[in-house]
């Protein structure tokens, strides 16, 4: 029988690690980037292709879920795999993040979150104890714990009492996760470290996490306006602290060179909108950087948007046909433009994968830092 959760490290490069989270619902190969289907969809692509970029997880949006169609409607219709037809795990968010980006709508007390919805208007009680049981509802494989992502800047005050919030939180949301326990047999409960960029405040948090006992940790609070060398800074003081036989994720991360230098630093988990979102708004990613296919100096460019990619806008099209979809509004340009970017971002984790694996990940790291500062290649 398959296990409930099982992290297994394979191999280690510095910090990094090379690893496999097994569970009931298949393997997660780590270092590993999670597509965000917030809705229940990864934008402009169907699962079978999203699978075959080498994703083996998605991301699920809880506050938004709950909201539309209702964990209580996905769990009646068969739970969100089913409703997704996405066979594989899945991670679902706590509605942590909207606490902190939709200051405008909420209210937040001891309790939880009272939040207007942005759909309605209606008046919806966001607590850890429902957290917990949407996700359940929605059949997640990895729970979150429902926290306050600490906006930033944030005084060291500010900072205290927001992670000291989150890890009371932790506590309620570790209690209402054990007591579903059917769902609890066959998922995972992820703990969220907060603290902001101060020393101290990670450390502390750190501590009572592991005081509560979770099946891995997150480190959020970060990507929040902080920039890469603040946020570096606060890994290379964090990472050292955590727990060593569970997997380690960093929430709502990111860029290409932002994840090779988590990797480097520890970090075993991604999630990110950026490859789907930019897909949609015309910006791709190759090995020399970012391009806005919108640019003229595309419209006449029959190479493809990257010379050593597999997937189907790469294989197929050329840059001035994504060049035309796009400028013309077609929706087939989102499509391809989004394939592309999350094929390069799972490509890129194979990459890491394998570096690891043969002790060369900081050549590698290097190497794909200065080839990805150079810049898009000139027409022909």
């Amino acid at each position: 029988m398959k296990p409930r959760f099982k992290y297994t490290v394979h191999a280690t490069d510095g910090a990094a690690r090379l690893g496999t989270i097994e569970m009931k619902r298949g393997e997660i190969r780590t270092p590993a980037f999670m597509p965000v289907g917030t809705a229940g969809t990864v934008k402009a692509m169907l699962p079978e292709n999203v699978r075959s970029t080498g994703a083996d997880i998605l991301l699920g949006n809880t506050y938004h879920l709950m909201l539309r169609p209702t964990a209580e409607r996905v769990h009646k219709l068969g739970g969100l795999h089913k409703f997704m037809n996405w066979d594989r795990p899945i991670l679902t968010d706590s509605g942590g993040f909207q606490v902190m980006s939709l200051t405008e709508l909420r209210k937040m007390s001891e309790e939880g979150v009272e939040f207007r919805s942005h759909l309605d208007g209606s008046k919806i009680m966001l607590t850890p104890e429902r957290s917990m049981e949407i996700q359940r509802l929605l059949g997640s494989d990895i729970v979150m714990s429902f926290d306050e992502c600490t906006p930033f800047p944030a005084t060291e005050d500010v900072a205290k009492e927001s992670m000291e919030l989150s890890m009371r939180w932790a506590k309620r949301s570790r209690e209402g996760f054990d007591s579903g326990e059917e769902h609890a047999a066959r998922s995972a409960l992820f703990g969220i470290v907060q603290g902001s960029v101060y020393e101290e405040l990670r450390y502390e948090s750190i501590d009572k996490l592991a005081d509560i006992g979770f099946d891995g940790y997150a480190v959020g609070g970060l990507a929040v306006g902080e920039g890469q060398e603040m946020m570096f800074k606060v890994l290379d003081f964090t990472m050292p602290r955590m727990m060593k036989d569970t997997p380690r994720y960093l929430m709502g991360v990111g860029k290409p060179d932002d994840i090779v230098g988590a990797v480097e630093r520890g970090i075993d988990m991604f999630d990110c909108v950026m490859p789907t979102r930019s897909g949609r708004t015309g910006q791709g990613f190759t090995w020399r950087g970012a391009i806005n296919l919108k640019n003229a100096r595309h419209k006449d460019d029959d190479r493809p948007i990257e010379e050593a990619c597999a997937c189907p806008a790469c294989t197929q099209y050329s840059r001035a046909y994504v060049h035309h979809l796009i400028k013309s509004g077609e929706i087939l340009g989102s499509m391809l433009l989004t394939w592309h970017n999350l094929q390069f971002y799972q490509d890129l984790m194979a990459n890491l994968r394998d570096a690891i694996g043969e002790g060369r990940l900081t050549q590698y790291a290097n190497s794909f830092r200065e080839t990805y500062r150079m810049g898009d290649i000139d027409p022909l």
